[in-house]
């Protein structure tokens, strides 16, 4: 017969009243119970583990028993522990991907209240391109990806943020002064830093200011720098800006139509860990309405 956990927990609590009846009442069983289980135990071993019937008293071998079936009985009960907080969401680790944007104007208060509510659970964040963060959920580099994303074969998604494109300029550009009067034509000859979000736009009168550009940069936080260095103009979504930056101006597109739309993809919630769930629900319940910027 194989030694049980029950067993374990049978001879300690026995050895730590000095009873049968005390370590019954203290296992929620009846002495006979418990008696038994010992005696199994015990014939497991092949030598007794008291020195009398009244259990008041280890044996050496006893003693040496009950210390590795202390240790055995703490990692046991960790362990179990551990398995039901991430059954529960109460632990657990959860891979973000998402674009800078994303990061900065959306995910702090979410993750805030998140982390209040699990805060056993760890968090990566990545903020990177969109074909970057489609890249990290095939390959299963990511749990949830916030970005602009086409529709992934066995993934799910939900539009969160649709907002306008629009000029960013110094907000001391001649261009801000007067931009509701102003067209693709009244940008020819202004330096333009191109990035890949401007694959988007689809007007052919952009395409001559996109071809002319010298300059091509990815990284949000980068191209912000090179506007205010006075680079060049750019073309960015609306959320770019949010939190606000005073010493830039956003210059809206005539055409609203021309929108970046914001998805949150994850696999299947079947497939999904519970603390994983737990946060795409977060997300979804955060009062980020789809919305017009």
């Amino acid at each position: 017969m194989a030694i049980k956990i029950e067993m374990l927990r049978c001879f300690k609590a026995v050895a730590d009243t000095g009873s049968l009846a005390a370590a019954a009442e203290a296992l929620g069983r009846t002495p006979s119970a418990v008696s038994m289980m010992l005696r199994q135990f015990e014939d497991h071993v092949g030598a007794p583990l008291f020195e009398a019937k009244r259990k008041a008293r280890l044996t050496a071998l006893g003693e040496l028993v009950r210390a590795e079936a202390q240790r055995e009985l703490a990692h046991f009960d960790t362990t179990i522990t551990a398995i039901e907080g991430l059954a529960n969401a109460r632990g657990g680790y959860v891979r973000l991907a998402v674009t800078p944007s994303v990061a900065q104007a959306i995910l702090p208060p979410v993750l805030r209240d998140f982390a209040a509510r699990h805060p056993d659970v760890r968090l990566d964040l990545r903020d990177t391109d969109s074909a970057s963060i489609r890249d990290d959920l095939l390959a299963g580099r990511a749990d949830i990806g916030l970005a602009t994303l086409p529709r992934l074969p066995g993934f799910e998604r939900h539009l969160l943020v649709s907002d306008r494109f629009g000029v960013v300029c110094p907000a001391d550009h001649p261009l801000a002064q007067n931009w509701t009067n102003l067209n693709w034509r009244d940008l020819d000859g202004i330096p333009f830093i191109a990035n890949g979000l401007c694959k988007q736009i689809e007007d052919p009168e952009f395409n001559p200011i996109l071809a002319k550009s010298a300059l091509n940069a990815v990284n949000t936080a980068s191209i912000l720098a090179l506007v205010r260095a006075g680079m060049g103009i750019t073309l960015l979504p609306e959320l770019v800006l949010r939190p606000r930056h005073d010493d830039l101006a956003f210059l809206p597109l005539a055409d609203d139509s021309v929108r970046r739309d914001i998805w949150m993809a994850t696999p299947p919630v079947e497939a999904m860990a519970p603390a994983a769930q737990a946060l795409c629900q977060t997300i979804l319940t955060a009062h980020i309405p789809v919305q017009n910027y």
